[in-house]
């Protein structure tokens, strides 16, 4: 019994035709969104920035520095 021939150049398109599909295809969700949809996600983005640096605790505007504490003696 003869095992089955195979063209080694033809799999390897077929082989390299289904991995361009399948980049393909993550591109289309990565990439394939509508205008309103993008709009809608830099807005969410937008206030989710804007809440956290609500949430941020100032640093005072002149931070003493230990070498310039006037009771400490060298």
């Amino acid at each position: 019994m003869p095992a089955d021939l195979i063209n080694l150049r033809r799999a390897r398109k077929q082989r390299d035709r289904a991995a361009r599909e399948e980049q393909a295809a993550a591109n289309r969700v990565k990439f394939g969104r509508t205008k309103a949809e993008r709009q809608q996600t830099a807005a969410i983005d937008h206030l989710d920035r804007r809440r956290l640096d609500a949430q941020k605790i100032d640093a005072p505007a002149n931070p003493a520095k230990p070498d310039d504490d006037p009771g400490r003696t060298r």
